[in-house]
């Protein structure tokens, strides 16, 4: 593995490495997702953390 790690050849830049982190993010969110959801409350606590986030930009 460091032979790989020293080939320049090898590397990606930052724009590759990027769009790389965001597809497997997408693919991670969309294999986690609850089927059912989250409780009720829980879900009403979120939209209060959410509301807050907003109110004080």
């Amino acid at each position: 593995m460091a032979g790989l790690l020293a080939n320049d050849s090898e590397q990606i830049d930052r724009r590759t490495s990027r769009s790389i982190s965001d597809a497997v993010a997408e693919r991670l969110q969309q294999s986690l997702r609850p089927e059912a959801g989250l409780p009720t409350h829980l879900e009403q606590l979120l939209n209060e953390l959410k509301q807050r986030d907003r109110d004080s930009h």
